[in-house]
């Protein structure tokens, strides 16, 4: 329900003011990203109000105004939770929190339990400590072993788990009626409390945020309702129960500080007969002391795989997972069948990705990943591999700070991109992914940490390190450490690299002290207590020697900082060491199905260790829109550094695409200039790309829509475009249309385009605007009926000079649509029919025609049903025109063809894929032929020349009759 409709004229002016404070009002920076539900800042919803009315008398409030009330608040509470983050609406369709949520595992835990030393961190410990003690949601507020009623819960989980999709689910509950144990829900989020120190009366905090209850929550105190109140994120306010520092208030309508309205509602001094349900990260469990807590909860996320089945089987074969406004096509739902059952028998065989999918923030990714790559039909410009990960990280992670009581006020991404982002790369630089307690403890530099620091690592390791790295699963390796997801891995390193937190010790050293410069002159004591931080005492003499001289001096590290950055990600795109021949899109794809991949090195164990993403991750966080998100969350990327690594990166670029890269490797480079987002950078690296060969990369419409964006930044004509094989169907023709309209030559061949796609083809060649003047559709099934459909286009065409129709599958009927069409086509030179189970008589129309032809010079007709009388005739006609070439056979009377090699050349690129029995009867017939044609000559000479051609035959026969060609 839109905000405005439910509100009266003079409420809307209270309620913006209202909106205005209380920027958001559940949750929303702390939400996992499973969490469908949730609504950001800026849309349409919001709390509606009721007009105001003269207050009732107290029995009525018991009766008939609580009651409406209630429903009111129960309306609002669903419309809000209905309304779906920007990240879920992008990637996928909207779905209602009863048809997609999944229960996450919750089991009941201890203070002493959260307190003692973690055993050692394992799979098979985390599965195990997950399925002790489980408990219902419906049960959290059940009697204790002693029988004592439970009034406080506090339900904690790391980073991830679901903490707050599953107080979602909660509130849902309660507003369709499901939590009958409650009449009244009031939720807070303890960041919004956080923001505000101002003195404030519990009553006044709750209809400040729901505006409607004012009338309900003067009796709240003293009514017989049963409130569950819901304090989301604890971990975001700073609680202290001593009653030296926060006083005792039991007055509803007293105005105090909301931390300390929070105190006294744990303590019970305040509406002790309310129930309350706390959700924090672990680290913050103990600033509520365990007096005040009836139980505590863990949630443990889907422990159990058959959880996270049901949630890719709920998620992923949905209609509207294809994004069509219908029904799906069988085709589409025998898609997503294959799909879910991929991912089902990959999750069978435990290995990393249930692991990763332990954590319901990860299934999201996977689902959202598999939406990208497949459900995605049409790709929007600006939808990026990267804008998934950066999206992902918002919704986790958005603007929090690692530890709320540190002065630092460090936000939890910028931690992460300083410490793991420095493992990730290290890993990546070595081809590293798997890291022991060792490679931990260098990388976190836990020896050379103040207390202060050490607090903080002691927080991340307990609330976000699960998040970001997982025990592996590989035989052997059970004790070390492992990217969640491998990808995650990659993503990190690069936003290392960007970020600048990759800098030589010269470099950090000059940085603060150009700064400190810049303010303090040469205050030497000042300087002093930087540079000692970081450099060894005897250095010191020189360096202010330097300072005094040359203050200026410092100051040039910084733009350095900017062209190192760089040259690592100009080098680190085009490194040649590569272990897989697929593109990283394919890659991504086998991670996640567990599709059986290219082989690998023998002396390379795992199939994870794909480093080809990082170069491309570092292009993409570069774009606008990542560096605003990466802002939100504390990691800020300056527009003059992007400018100045874009600006040094592209000579390195566009010298290395004039290199020829091999077909995955081009993929993989016009994906980086998608993920770069930056159009004038991609024009200028695409203007010297003539030539691009994709042969036999799966060409899915992702990939499609990549190669039409990026391409399409410029008009420049390309000389060839290569798409054979690449599974190609009319849907990628449709993609790619505007690209091929500006393709010369244009290799479409080993395709399966049928008819429907011949359509296509016909609208292609009559545009006003086709450049396009070699057509390769050989070992397609066009059929006869699209053979009229290329007729059509081969009429009206100005442009086509060379057509190629092999192995077409066109037959007598449609060589001769063709032949009836070639008369009002005055450009063709070239027409190839070969292999089309084409008889004499069409044959011999096809050449009288190309005879008359004011431009045909070549017809192809080899490999087809002519008989020997055929053949002559066709001789004949070809010895009244000089210049006009008919390849039929080997032979020509008593000699060879001179179109021997070009003809066998042709058979030979084609063994691989065309019908064994066929080829073999075919190449039979040659050789017979040849035999014959060989006795009728006595010349020495020509008898030689057939021999060479039988000899070349018979390897073609054996190499088919082995099964190597």
């Amino acid at each position: 329900m839109h905000l405005d409709s439910a509100l009266g004229t003079g409420n809307r002016l209270v309620l913006k003011r209202i909106l205005h404070v209380d920027r958001t009002l559940f949750f929303l920076r702390s939400a996992s990203p499973v969490r469908d539900f949730v609504c950001h800042v800026g849309g349409p919803q919001g709390f509606p109000s009721q007009p105001t009315s003269p207050r009732p008398s107290q029995p009525a409030l018991k009766n008939v105004p609580t009651s409406e009330a209630i429903q009111k608040h129960r309306k609002n509470l669903s419309d809000w939770f209905r309304q779906q983050p920007n990240e879920e609406r992008q990637f996928g369709p909207s779905f209602s929190l009863d048809t997609t949520h999944v229960d996450p595992v919750i089991r009941e835990s201890s203070l002493e339990e959260i307190l003692k030393p973690s055993p050692e961190m394992t799979i098979q410990n985390q599965l195990q400590a997950s399925r002790s003690h489980t408990i219902g949601l419906q049960n959290l507020f059940d009697v204790d072993a002693c029988g004592n009623q439970v009034k406080n819960v506090v339900l904690y989980g790391t980073v991830g788990t679901g903490k707050s999709t599953l107080i979602k689910k909660m509130v849902m509950d309660w507003c369709h009626g499901r939590l009958p144990r409650f009449e009244l829900l009031i939720p807070f989020s303890c960041e919004d409390l956080s923001q505000g120190s101002a003195p404030i009366s519990l009553r006044r905090m709750i209809t400040k945020k729901y505006l409607h209850l004012r009338e309900l929550v003067p009796t709240l105190g003293s009514s017989h309702l049963k409130v569950l109140f819901i304090l989301n994120g604890l971990d975001r306010l700073n609680l202290d129960f001593r009653l030296a520092h926060t006083e005792l208030c039991c007055d509803p309508n007293e105005p105090i500080p909301p931390s300390a309205i929070v105190v006294n509602l744990l303590r019970k001094y305040m509406m002790p007969e309310a129930s309350i349900i706390v959700t924090t990260r672990p680290s913050a469990v103990r600033r509520i002391p365990s007096k005040f807590v009836g139980r505590y909860v863990e949630v443990c996320g889907f422990s159990d795989i058959n959880l996270q089945k049901l949630y890719f089987h709920l998620r992923l074969r949905r209609p509207e997972c294809l994004g069509a406004s219908g029904p799906p096509t069988a085709e589409e739902a025998n898609e997503q069948d294959n799909l879910v059952e991929m991912l089902s028998r990959n999750l069978e065989r435990h290995n990393q990705i249930a692991a990763a999918c332990f954590l319901p923030s990860y299934c999201w990714l996977v689902c959202t990943t598999l939406h990208f790559l497949y459900f995605t039909k049409s790709v929007p410009p600006t939808q990026t591999l990267t804008g998934i990960y950066t999206s992902f990280l918002r919704l986790n992670f958005s603007g929090e700070v690692l530890d709320s009581t540190d002065p630092s006020d460090i936000s939890m991404m910028k931690y992460v991109s300083k410490t793991v982002g420095k493992l990730a790369y290290k890993g990546v630089m070595s081809r590293q992914t798997s890291f022991s307690e060792e490679d931990l403890r260098r990388c976190f530099e836990v020896e050379m940490k103040t207390e202060s620091e050490l607090n903080l690592l002691n927080v991340f390791r307990r609330d976000v390190f699960s998040f970001f790295l997982t025990p592996s699963v590989q035989s052997g390796k059970e004790h070390t450490f492992v990217f969640t997801i491998p990808a995650m891995q990659e993503y990190l390193a690069a936003l290392y690299v960007v970020l600048g937190e990759k800098k030589t010790l010269g470099q950090r050293v000059g940085k603060e002290i150009s700064e400190i410069i810049g303010k303090v002159s040469e205050d030497v004591t000042v300087v002093l207590s930087i540079v000692s931080k970081v450099l060894p005492l005897r250095v010191l003499p020189v360096l202010f020697s330097l300072i005094k001289v040359f203050p200026r001096y410092f100051s040039r590290f910084t733009s350095k900082d900017r062209d190192t950055i760089a040259h690592t990600m100009a080098v680190e795109m085009f490194k040649e060491e590569d272990y897989f021949n697929d593109d990283v899109l394919d890659q991504i794809n086998f991670s996640i199905l567990g599709v059986e991949g290219p082989m690998r090195h023998p002396d390379e164990a795992s199939d994870d260790e794909v480093f080809e993403l990082f170069p491309i991750f570092m292009g993409g966080l570069l774009s606008q829109r990542n560096r605003a998100i990466l802002d939100q969350l504390g990691c800020s990327i300056k527009n003059l550094a992007a400018f100045e690594i874009a600006k040094a990166m592209k000579k390195t670029v566009i010298r290395n695409s004039r290199k020829g890269l091999p077909p995955s490797e081009l993929m993989d480079y016009l994906f980086f200039l998608h993920e770069f987002q930056n159009e004038r950078f991609t024009a200028e690296a695409i203007q010297s790309l003539r030539t691009i060969n994709l042969s036999s990369v799966k060409m899915t419409p992702l990939k499609c829509s990549v190669v039409a964006s990026v391409v399409g930044t410029t008009s420049h004509e390309v000389e060839e475009l290569n798409l054979a094989s690449c599974h190609l169907d009319i849907n990628s023709l449709k993609i790619l249309f505007p690209v091929l309209l500006r393709c010369k030559k244009l290799h479409l061949q080993l395709n399966s385009l049928g008819p429907e796609a011949c359509k296509e083809i016909r609208d292609l060649l009559l545009h006003e605007k086709c450049g396009v003047s070699t057509l390769r559709l050989a070992d397609n099934p066009l059929t006869e009926q699209g053979a009229q459909y290329l007729a059509e286009g081969l009429a009206g065409n100005t442009s086509l000079t060379h057509l190629s129709l092999l192995h077409t599958s066109l037959g007598n009927r449609g060589v001769e649509v063709i032949t009836q069409h070639l008369a009002q086509n005055q450009h063709l030179q070239e027409l190839d029919v070969a292999y089309n189970s084409v008889s004499d008589a069409t044959a011999l129309a096809l050449v009288e025609e190309a005879k008359r032809h004011a431009t045909l010079e070549t017809v192809h007709l080899y490999f087809n049903d002519i008989s020997e009388e055929g053949k002559q005739a066709l001789h004949a006609l070809r010895k009244e025109r000089d210049g006009i070439k008919v390849l039929i056979f080997l032979t020509m009377g008593a000699d060879v063809s001179d179109y021997w090699a070009v003809i066998l050349n042709v058979v030979q690129k084609n063994l691989p894929v065309w019908d064994r029995d066929r080829v073999r009867q075919h190449l039979g017939l040659l050789l017979e032929d040849l035999r014959c044609s060989r006795q009728e000559t006595a010349n020495p000479w020509k008898k030689a020349k057939f021999i060479r051609v039988e000899n070349e035959v018979k390897r073609m026969l054996g190499d088919l009759q082995q099964g190597t060609s």
